[in-house]
């Protein structure tokens, strides 16, 4: 039984949804050997990564997907790198704002995401879907749970695969935002699902 850990977000920065963790409620997979993990994670600097490196060392994961919102790009972003650093241009939702502040003190100063990144790319690729691989994830409460989890992976060696995605605003964030780019919620979806079924084929 192959398990899969996907993490989303709470809506954030004045917004009434998060198309992370919208998206993830609505994957669908019809696969038997499968176990589909779903958390939706605060979008709180410290309490984040605690929740989701609780949730990987209760449900023991193959792999773990982590997803966030990064409204205004335009594409689905595969991140391929976590640096050890918080530096926030707004609070997080109980007001923290971590500026110049490593992660981990005394951390490694980045990890790289451990998914078959370029095959994901290319699935995708081939479905007409917008993609890039990123190489950064920002220093906010994204790049903080994705540093954390790889931190984590890497001083329990810990077996899981893991990286980190950025969707796009969806339509129902952009209609008072002109020229903003945003993508529907039923493509984010199926992004994802993609995704998850390339990991499966390259686990059989």
């Amino acid at each position: 039984m192959l398990k899969i850990l996907i993490s989303g977000f709470m809506p954030f920065d004045q917004e009434n949804i998060n198309p992370s963790f919208e998206a993830i409620k609505n994957i669908q997979i019809n696969e038997i050997n499968l176990k589909l993990i779903r958390i939706e994670l605060p979008v709180e600097f410290t309490q984040s990564s605690q929740l989701i490196i609780e949730k990987i060392s209760e449900k023991n994961p193959d792999i773990i997907l982590m997803i966030g919102q990064a409204g205004g790009r335009e594409y689905i972003s595969l991140e391929r790198i976590a640096i050890n650093l918080d530096d926030a241009t707004i609070a997080d939702n109980i007001g923290k704002k971590p500026i110049d502040q490593q992660i981990i003190k005394g951390g490694s100063s980045a990890y790289f995401q451990t998914l078959p990144i370029k095959k994901l790319y290319t699935a995708l690729k081939e479905k007409n879907i917008p993609v890039i691989v990123s190489n950064t994830a920002g220093t906010y409460v994204c790049n903080h749970i994705m540093y954390s989890v790889l931190h984590y992976l890497r001083i329990t060696n810990h077996h899981a695969i893991a990286g980190f995605i950025h969707v796009p605003y969806s339509h129902e964030q952009t209609q008072n935002k002109p020229n903003v780019f945003s993508m529907n919620l039923e493509e984010i979806t199926s992004a994802l699902e993609i995704i998850i079924q390339t990991l499966i084929e390259v686990n059989k």
